[in-house]
Formats: C-alpha cells, structure tokens, sequence
C-alpha cells in the first residue's frame, strides 16, 4: 500500500475509530488472490470486544463505501485487536502491558525478560524474575535502553497467582489466630 493511500485511509478512518474511544493501531492492504484485504487494527485501554470489532466494522464499511479511497477492485475488510504478541512501540502500549511479562531486546545488546510494575514518560520499573530460587529484583530501563519488546504469554502464571494468592490467605489465617490467643 502506498504511503498517501495509508495516510489517506488513515484520516478518513481515524475519526470513526476514536469516536468509540479505542485507538486505531495499524492499517494494511495487502493482496489475496485478485482481492485485497484491508485489516484494521484497534485497540484501548480496557481491551476490544468482538462487539466493538463489529461496530468499527460496519462503520468503517460505510465510510468506505460512501468515498473511493479503496477505489473499485474488490476488497475484504477486516477489524481486529493486537495480538498478544504484537511488538510494544509506542507509550501506551507498555502501560497497556503494565502487570505483564515481557521481553526486551536492549539497544546494548542482550535481552530482558522482566514483568513492568510501573510506567513514566522516561521509562519502565521492572521486576526481574529470581533464578533458582533467588528473590525477584527491581530494575529501572529507559525507553532509550530498549530496542525492541513484546509481551511474553504466560500460560501458567494464574495457577502461580493462585497459590500466591492461598498461601498469603494461609498467613493472615494464621496471624489473626495468633492475635486472638
């Protein structure tokens, strides 16, 4: 797709998208067989439900339909969310991510896997996982420090929250039973 396409499909959809309070992350063409897709990416900070995916959809379609910014060949349009693992480039992102484990290519050289606790306009405050045992650490990183980074999914990490969760449950269970004796 050419620049002044993608800049022009931008305007003309950017308004439709921020009128649903969610942000218009990305827009591509690309081509499938004599048809195109045109794939339009949102996103906010509370998530997009399929709900919202269908009501840009159908809003985006009118738009499309009323000008000629696709011009006449054939197109399949497509609205959707990120991906889980989709690169973490602009500020809102990360503090999207805030909570969550990620990976980070760091401009130095090296990667960091680490989970964000919090997040500035200079950078991050990370927890690094403990290895073999040892307690997590706390880490500051620059955006400037970062050359690339993505969300790792974690399969496992509520079944950890759980147990967390239960033996911090445990110890107040026990610290109230010591105060009443």
């Amino acid at each position: 797709m050419s620049t002044t396409q993608s800049e022009r499909l931008r305007e003309l959809l950017a308004p439709l998208v921020s009128a649903r309070e969610l942000d218009l992350e990305e827009i591509e063409v690309t081509t499938a067989g004599k048809r195109r897709v045109l794939r339009i990416v949102v996103d906010s900070d509370a998530g997009v439900e399929l709900d919202e995916c269908a009501e840009v959809s159908r809003a985006v379609s009118e738009k499309l339909d009323e000008t000629d910014a696709m011009g006449g060949a054939p197109y399949v349009l497509e609205v959707t969310s990120p991906g889980a693992d989709r690169p973490l480039t602009e500020h809102r992102h990360y503090v999207r991510a805030t909570g969550r484990l990620i990976k980070a290519q760091l401009a130095e050289g090296g990667e960091l896997v680490a989970r964000i606790v919090a997040v500035d306009d200079e950078g991050l405050d990370l927890e690094v996982p403990g290895v073999k045992g040892r307690k997590p650490t706390s880490r500051r990183l620059a955006f400037g420090e970062i050359a690339k980074a993505r969300v790792e999914i974690e399969f496992n990490r509520k079944a950890a929250e759980k147990t967390a969760g239960a033996a911090a449950g445990a110890a107040d269970e026990t610290d109230e039973s010591q105060e009443e004796a």
